[in-house]
């Protein structure tokens, strides 16, 4: 009985090993498995990463492709190349342009039916033709030249002929002297002078004349609804045209008005939203005011107010601008007739020189006469 005991307890004893081992053999999966979810999350966490990285190389990789294409795309683009006709170098109000344009039914109507010339004539007539300066530049254009005009179905008004009959001319008038005869030598000697594309032409007028068309295309440029814009455009204009190395466009930059200067002898200055212009200067931009708009209201309207001519030589006179240039005269047309004499230049001969665009009356030429044959 004791030995049976004894073998139990022994038993005992040995089991509770073996059943501490199967227990802990229980728990180690367990923690195993707990353990491998903590793995897997940072497995995807890691790989999560390297799909962002992958990605955000792969979007700077096609980033820099298309920098490296839109720079080889800009490189690869040539630069327009500058007209020819390029008066950006000429002082303002020196050069002014002209706009006509020619019907070639007409013109081929008359070669063709009246004449009776073949089309390769009359295409070669065309090419030849050279219109003249008082042409092109009628205040009324007379057959076959006529105003040029924006509408899309344009009609030619003489024989209805239709806008692919229509070749635009242009006619650049340059001023001579000393502020841009330099830059226009320059210009026409880099002119083509292959087909007849330009023509050049010269005139001789007085300085009078040549003042007042001036001022002619500057009374069709002005607004005169708003009588502050007008003002100060036409000072700004006649300024420009009397000191074109000044920096009016600098000067006038946010100015409203313009006004005398009591501080001053020569030159302007600026105070705030006014423009301050010695009392020399400031009486020569009253006379343009003045002339500019007496066709354009009753009496002339300066930056003073409206002033008919006996008030507006008033003024001259008390304010010493008369003095200053020495007329004496008393009636106020006499008066007149000084100030613009000395203003314009008067008799002093100015030579003109004009620049005839024909390339695309060539050009249009051609396409007509290819259709013809």
């Amino acid at each position: 009985m004791a030995a049976t005991k004894k073998s139990s307890k022994t038993t005992a004893k040995k089991a509770k090993p073996a059943a501490k081992a199967k227990a802990a053999a229980a728990k180690a999966p367990k923690k195993s498995a707990a353990k491998k979810p903590a793995a897997s999350k940072s497995s995807k966490k890691a790989a999560a990463s390297k799909a962002v990285g992958a990605t955000k190389t792969k979007a700077a990789s096609k980033a820099s492709k298309k920098a490296v294409a839109s720079k080889s795309a800009k490189a690869s683009k040539p630069k327009q190349a500058r007209d020819v006709l390029d008066f950006s170098e000429f002082p303002a109000g020196s050069v002014s342009r002209t706009d006509v344009t020619l019907c070639l039914a007409c013109i081929f109507r008359l070669f063709t039916n009246q004449l009776g010339l073949a089309p390769r004539t009359a295409y070669d007539e065309i090419r030849r033709y050279s219109p003249t300066v008082e042409e092109l530049t009628a205040r009324e254009p007379q057959r076959p030249f006529f105003e040029t005009t924006d509408e899309k179905n344009a009609r030619c008004p003489y024989c209805d002929a239709a806008r692919r009959w229509h070749a635009p001319v242009s006619v650049y008038r340059v001023e001579g002297g000393r502020a841009n005869d330099s830059a226009r030598r320059a210009l026409v000697k880099n002119l083509p002078t292959k087909d007849g594309r330009f023509q050049i032409d010269e005139q001789r007028r007085t300085a009078k004349q040549v003042f007042f068309e001036w001022l002619e295309r500057l009374g069709q440029e002005l607004d005169f609804a708003d009588e502050g814009a007008w003002l100060r455009d036409a000072a700004r204009g006649y300024l420009q045209r009397r000191e074109p190395k000044t920096d009016w466009a600098a000067a006038f930059d946010g100015a409203r008005a313009v006004r005398r200067s009591q501080r001053i002898d020569e030159g302007f200055e600026r105070d705030g939203a006014r423009l301050f212009l010695a009392p020399a200067l400031y009486n020569d931009v009253l006379l343009v005011q003045y002339l500019v708009s007496r066709s354009q209201a009753h009496g002339g309207v300066t930056s003073e107010g409206r002033l008919t001519l006996f008030e507006f030589v008033r003024r001259l006179r008390h304010g010493g601008g008369l003095d200053a240039q020495g007329i004496t005269e008393r009636d106020q047309f006499e008066v007149l007739e000084r100030l613009v004499e000395r203003l314009t230049g008067g008799d002093t001969p100015v030579k003109l020189h004009f620049i005839t665009d024909r390339r695309a009356l060539l050009d249009r030429a051609k396409e007509v006469y290819a259709r013809a044959s």
